[in-house]
């Protein structure tokens, strides 16, 4: 790391940022967004659903409890989200050169140059994020030592295919068997579903599940725009004529909806944070959520069938969907978060109550 180098972050509007290198030494581009979390840097740089986005994190000392081992458990790592850092580069206030924790193993600067992502640190990341609050998510560059590279869109392309896993893979011996349909699975949903006695078998994003015998289905998270994920949409579609319980979160929340026949729209800056608020429909009661997505559904083309489940309190958006009369329901949030609060972990419960209610009756 050397802090006489030059490097920079550029919006899509002409804005500069000039800052000091740590990380990969690179030029990168993508989609520029902001993070609101105080804690859990190693989690969110694994989470795939931040595919193709250069992060800026608001909270401004970041580095100092450095990255944990790659301890594994149940064939997972322990302490991450997934295999790698999926983000594109990451931008923070306030680099601490020094980490110190018990579960140490490195630096966030060498983590960060063996996945080849580039970090800025030293930038005003509330002037940042006042313009992103304002203009919405916008494309950016990070520019290394002059090495200009081209705008980027991730929205262009099918990030989910660049995220799933590429084979079927099966993990437990629980009595309750879950199809797992990966979009770009955080690792603490099949922890979550693995905590509660089921076998979990992972297959590709557009894997041909119908002739797979199961007793719950569940969509995971996943990057970019649903639209693309036309395969995943129309194996959803047939699923929704049987019984067996179907569970969504995240971008698996949409693709249940453009299977239902509804529609999606990216949101102006997405909700990406550690305490957003949603409401249970029709109860008075309310849910500090972890989320990480850039599009919601359109509330008003759910047909009859479905009704929304959750909404956002900040904004009114929705926050997940069910089946009026079938064992179908998803969440926007992410009730497998412990970032914090585990307020909405019961939906697995509920998910799990519904699946063992279906093996017993077939």
């Amino acid at each position: 790391m050397n802090n006489s180098e030059n490097i920079k972050l550029v919006l899509e509007d002409g804005t500069e940022f000039h800052g000091k290198p740590f990380g990969y030494e690179g030029s990168i581009s993508g989609e520029v967004v902001f993070n609101t979390s105080m804690t859990g840097y190693p989690e969110s740089l694994t989470d795939p659903s931040y595919k193709g986005q250069i992060l800026t994190l608001t909270y401004p000392l970041i580095g100092n409890y450095g990255v944990p081992g790659m301890e594994k458990e149940n064939d997972l790592l322990r302490f991450f989200e997934s295999h790698k850092v999926h983000i594109s580069a990451l931008i923070v206030s306030d680099y601490s050169l020094e980490y110190s924790h018990w579960n140490a193993s490195q630096s966030l600067s060498s983590w960060l140059t063996e996945n080849k992502v580039p970090g800025i640190y030293g930038i005003d990341t509330r002037a940042l994020t006042k313009i992103l609050r304002e203009k919405g998510t916008m494309l950016g560059k990070v520019v290394y030592n002059n090495q200009d590279v081209a705008m980027y869109n991730p929205d262009l392309d099918h990030l989910v295919a660049q995220v799933s896993t590429p084979k079927k893979e099966t993990y437990g011996n629980g009595k309750y068997r879950i199809l797992l349909i990966d979009c770009g699975v955080k690792y603490n949903i099949i922890r979550c579903l693995l905590n509660r006695d089921t076998t979990v078998v992972r297959v590709p994003h557009d894997y041909d599940f119908s002739h797979e015998k199961y007793d719950g289905l569940f969509i995971s998270n996943g990057p970019g725009d649903p639209k693309k994920c036309d395969v995943a949409i129309d194996h959803l579609n047939k699923a929704f004529t049987d019984e067996v319980p179907i569970m969504g979160i995240c971008l698996g929340n949409q693709l249940m909806a453009l299977a239902a026949g509804a529609d999606t729209y990216k949101l102006k800056y997405g909700h990406r944070s550690h305490n957003q608020p949603v409401l249970k429909v029709g109860t008075k009661k309310s849910y500090i959520t972890s989320q990480n997505h850039g599009f919601a559904i359109d509330n008003n083309t759910l047909s009859s069938d479905w009704e929304p489940y959750f909404i956002n309190l900040n904004d009114n958006t929705n926050e997940g969907m069910k089946h009026k009369t079938k064992p179908f329901f998803s969440t926007q949030f992410h009730p497998e978060a412990s970032s914090g609060p585990t307020d909405t972990e019961f939906l697995f419960d509920d998910f799990l109550a519904a699946v063992k209610k279906y093996k017993k009756n077939h």
